[in-house]
């Protein structure tokens, strides 16, 4: 009897484990559909603030860097920010980038020299081709609606510096006479530049310069000391003849001149060549032999002083060793000089800049203060400029030359110019720089404080002693020598890595064989334990 009541209370403790089981299951399954619903809203609601780091594909994608100028640094302004740009006159300015854009257009293969703008001011170009504007305001909104202003000095610079030049207006004569007897010459045909032809229409303006003897044979072109001695004298190179060597000069300096000839009528040269030595300004020796103060120093007080001392002014001149060849162009007395980019310059609206660095037609805004009015003014400048031009001495990404006109007038102005001024270079809207910044790649994540602590990025052939890298010699192979020794030793405290390369590898684990002996004497001693 008593078992048979254990054998059913036994049974019914199972019926009510079996029917908690099943009501457990029953409330868990009932469960898992609000519990899949809450984990999408709370994925949905922290999804814009989870960042996964995401494996980067290789190789990296070629994207389009932010605008490089070498040796220049560069911030965008915003147009308001630029001090004067609403009161000038920008239709001048249009003007003027619209006679560079007829260059640029004629131009269908891109320049043989990488530069920051490349081609793109075609498409500016294209724009102002389209239009006709006659009015400063529309002008205005040209400019602003196809370029972006960037303030652009030399590193670690905040300003610029200008000079000015001009086209004199100098007396000679087609034969040489006694009054007219320094003569103007024209490119020799001996004048070898590597990587041009002898009759190239134009040549580099900086670089070696050679005269080629016979086919092979090249030799540094004569300097001005040579030339002026006559060493291409009686060749045939004579444009024309002037009075003296210090109208050469100045010609030589500005790049191109009127030669008035004593019949009236008008001879244009423009620059064609050089004799491959560097230019050195005649100013900068007499200010640095304490002739002529900085702050008085001029193109004037420079002729003035060659013209009071004939003797002191030829060891002056050969100072400078470049010499100048030019060549005969076509223009009326109406015309404009004819600038490097091949189109007539705008007085007080062209400059000329670094062509290493800058494309002809890109426009500056150049804003301080020169002293135009008078040698003591400080007249405000505040003017939209176009490269049209360049020169030898204009090197760097923030120097300009402003070419000013003709005659003496323009000559006694621009000769005053030599000021630091701020420089803002206006750049096509295809060059964003901080669009394509946008679109940089995060560089990787650095190395963690231990790997970089185990691989420390040092020059080993720096760090070792002198005498170590003299009188190191590798090793003999054929040399045999002792093979190094495995000796177990307590690991030291702080190992010092084996640095063997800038980004050294761990050093490989070396390699120990099994002692058979030691083997062999575990096994009898204990199989005899055992027995």
């Amino acid at each position: 009897m008593d078992h048979e009541l254990r054998k059913r209370g036994t049974s019914a403790r199972c019926r009510r484990r079996a029917i908690a089981a099943v009501c457990v299951i029953v409330i868990a399954c009932s469960l898992a559909p609000l519990a899949a619903t809450a984990a999408r809203k709370l994925a949905a609601s922290h999804g814009a603030s989870l960042h996964l780091p995401t494996r980067r594909a290789i190789p990296y994608p070629r994207l389009e860097w932010p605008l490089e100028i070498s040796g220049g640094q560069y911030i965008p302004a915003a147009w308001n920010d630029i001090a004067g740009w609403s009161a000038d006159d920008h239709l001048q300015a249009y003007k003027a980038f619209r006679t560079s854009c007829k260059s640029i257009a004629e131009q269908r293969l891109p320049p043989a020299d990488a530069k920051a703008l490349g081609t793109s001011l075609r498409e500016p170009c294209r724009a102002a081709k389209a239009l006709d504007l006659t009015v400063g305001a529309r002008a205005r909104a040209f400019f602003e609606e196809h370029f972006l202003p960037l303030r652009i000095s030399r590193l670690g610079e905040e300003a610029g510096f200008v000079t000015g030049y001009y086209e004199p207006v100098i007396d000679g004569s087609r034969t040489q006479t006694d009054v007219y007897n320094v003569p103007i010459y024209r490119r020799p045909s001996n004048l070898f530049v590597r990587g041009f032809k002898q009759d190239s229409p134009s040549l580099p303006n900086k670089g070696q310069v050679f005269r080629k003897i016979g086919r092979r044979k090249l030799l540094p072109y004569y300097d001005r000391a040579e030339i002026e001695d006559g060493a291409i004298a009686g060749r045939g190179l004579e444009i024309c003849w002037l009075k003296d060597q210090t109208d050469l000069l100045f010609a030589q300096i500005q790049g191109s001149a009127r030669i008035r000839l004593e019949d009236g009528s008008t001879v244009r040269i423009n620059y064609d060549a050089h004799n491959g030595y560097p230019y050195m300004a005649v100013g900068r020796i007499l200010i640095d032999r304490g002739i002529i103060p900085k702050e008085q120093m001029s193109m004037h007080k420079i002729r003035e002083w060659m013209d009071q001392n004939p003797d002191g002014a030829k060891e002056l001149r050969r100072q400078n060793r470049s010499y100048v060849f030019f060549r005969e162009v076509a223009l009326s007395d109406k015309d404009e000089a004819v600038g490097a980019q091949g189109v007539p310059l705008t007085p007080g609206r062209s400059i000329a800049v670094d062509k290493s660095l800058h494309v002809y037609g890109t426009p500056f805004f150049i804003q301080g203060e020169l002293p135009i009015e008078s040698e003591q003014s400080k007249t405000p400048f505040r003017r939209l400029m176009v490269a049209q031009d360049t020169g030898s001495a204009i090197t760097g990404p923030a120097r300009a030359d402003i070419y000013y006109g003709a005659g003496p007038d323009a000559g006694r102005v621009s000769g005053r110019f030599r000021h630091n001024m701020h420089f803002v270079i206006l750049v096509p809207k295809s060059l964003d720089p901080l669009a394509r910044g946008r679109k940089m790649p995060i560089p990787d994540p650095r190395p963690s404080e231990k790997i970089a602590k185990l691989f420390p990025q040092v020059d080993p052939l720096k760090d070792q002693p002198k005498d170590e890298k003299n009188d190191a010699k590798p090793a003999d192979p054929a040399t045999p020598g002792p093979k190094p020794a495995v000796i177990a030793t307590e690991p030291a405290k702080n190992p010092a890595p084996v640095v063997t390369g800038k980004v050294p590898l761990p050093e490989a684990r070396p390699v120990i064989k099994a002692d058979q002996e030691g083997r062999r004497y575990r096994r009898i001693h204990r199989s005899r334990s055992n027995t």
